[in-house]
């Protein structure tokens, strides 16, 4: 019996590994099976308890492992990895796995690789080689590629990253995005549906999701509170925003909307809307504004315009339809101006996304199930020189 896991730690993280995990059950038999293991802010009231939102999918979860998820310091966030890193070692040892999936740059997805790493268990890496210079996701995310076996990129050139960092082209493979596949396939509620079910009428709306920029100090208050004065300015718009994440400062800054909310009336905070509510709200919104990767990878796939504020998300690769503004709120005034300027929302209809056909989940759930039942995997990887010349 071959068995290999995929770990989901965070609503985003599990909307992206969702199709994977779909596909990968369809190669389930008396001779593979795909788990499912459930942690950190999914089982987080504070967080929305979105491990009810895998129940609904139908997803069997097959382990949870409770860790730590609190955010507000630097020793928070260690102690987090601390305790994830012996509960997944034991998981590891236990379960025996022939393999297990992770996706992206979390400082717990670390971990876990880690304790993959001490037990001699392969890594198949979704994500790597993407950049994101103002967090700390940057060097986390390439460490997790130095870890990994296998790996599976969203795009042609964050393949040539991870080959560059040393790993060999035949296990570096790009299969494109699935948050695409998410779009074609997940998206299917018509906007009267999707604003209902928040109990909102229906209206001109954008959808907003911020998150702490982790390699700046303590910036997150300003940061928040000139967004929502930009949210101020443009009361005819209502602004859908989801909580931020588990990173240091995550709680601070859904402290502040949670506080805001009662006053600011066109500002609506929710912590999680679950991927389907999500991408469906998405299809219908006037544009997407913040700092989440979602308006970078999936808003461009549907044609509407991205303002992207900061530098958390800086060295993703982009298209014209995102407008990058510096975290002021006249810096956020005036993107979202032109985001709804028809001259900009005519340049969108022509962009075409570069991460890949909607079939990225069918192509690494193939690749995982005959790599795993193929069983000749060999972790003493040699280091692959690209051959270019370091001048001193």
């Amino acid at each position: 019996m071959k068995k290999i896991c995929i770990i989901t730690a965070t609503r985003a993280e599990y909307g992206i590994l969702a199709p994977v995990i779909k596909e990968l059950r369809k190669y389930e038999s008396n001779d593979f099976i795909a788990e499912l293991v459930v942690t950190g802010t999914h089982l987080s009231e504070a967080y929305g308890m979105t491990v009810d939102e895998i129940r609904e999918d139908g997803n069997r979860i097959d382990h949870s492992v409770g860790i730590p998820v609190n955010s507000g310091t630097e020793e928070d966030i260690s102690h987090n990895q601390a305790i994830a890193l012996e509960a997944f070692t034991e998981l590891f040892i236990e379960q025996k796995y022939d393999a297990i999936v992770l996706l992206g740059d979390r400082y717990e997805t670390l971990a876990m690789a880690i304790a993959a790493g001490n037990t001699r268990t392969p890594v198949f890496h979704m994500g790597g080689g993407d950049t994101t210079e103002g967090a700390i996701d940057e060097w986390i995310r390439h460490s997790i590629t130095k870890i990994s076996y296998l790996h599976f990129t969203s795009n042609e050139e964050s393949r040539k990253r991870v080959i560059q960092l040393g790993e060999d082209p035949k296990r570096v493979l790009n299969v494109g995005s699935t948050s695409i596949d998410n779009i074609i396939n997940t998206a299917d509620l018509d906007k009267g549906k999707a604003l209902d079910s928040l109990g909102l009428a229906d209206c001109i709306y954008a959808l907003c999701t911020y998150h702490p920029v982790t390699l700046e100090n303590n910036t997150e208050d300003e940061q928040i509170r000139n967004l929502l004065d930009a949210i101020r300015a443009f009361p005819k718009i209502q602004f859908i925003t989801t909580k931020s994440n588990a990173d240091k400062g995550g709680a601070r800054v859904n402290k502040m909307l949670d506080e805001s909310e009662n006053s600011i009336d066109n500002l609506h905070v929710y912590a999680s809307l679950g991927a389907r509510r999500y991408l469906s709200l998405m299809r219908y919104a006037e544009f997407v504004l913040g700092n989440s990767s979602s308006g970078i990878i999936e808003a461009p796939a549907f044609q509407i315009p991205t303002v992207n504020i900061g530098d958390r998300q800086r060295g993703r690769l982009q298209v014209e339809s995102i407008i990058n503004c510096g975290s002021g709120k006249d810096d956020i005034i005036n993107a979202i101006e032109t985001a709804i300027s028809d001259s900009h929302r005519q340049k969108c209809k022509s962009v075409i996304s570069p991460y890949g056909d909607g079939r990225a989940a069918e192509r690494i759930a193939k690749i995982i199930a005959e790599t795993v039942k193929d069983g000749k995997m060999d972790l003493k990887k040699k280091f692959y020189d690209v051959g270019v010349d370091v001048q001193g």
